[in-house]
């Protein structure tokens, strides 16, 4: 959960800082927002691909847990 919730914060940063930049250079309404996350999306790709990795191991791992759960709990209830 911490590696997704650091690559997620980490994005919204770079969206803001993006707006931010744009919005100094005159750009607003939704062609700032649209523009933002189309920039704020390329540079994230190369940044932030080491977050990326770990947030999908991460989750690859919960939903792992989480079927072999599913799994016990259907075994117990097949049990005659």
């Amino acid at each position: 959960m911490r590696a997704t919730l650091s690559y997620t914060l980490l994005r919204v940063l770079i969206f803001f800082a993006v707006a931010l930049i744009l919005a100094l250079f005159g750009v607003h309404g939704l062609t700032l927002i649209v523009v933002a996350l189309l920039i704020s999306a390329i540079i994230s790709l190369p940044l932030l691909s080491r977050f990326r990795d770990g947030m999908s191991t991460s989750l690859a791992g919960w939903l792992g847990r989480f079927g072999a759960k599913l799994d016990k709990g259907t075994g117990r209830e097949d049990v005659d």
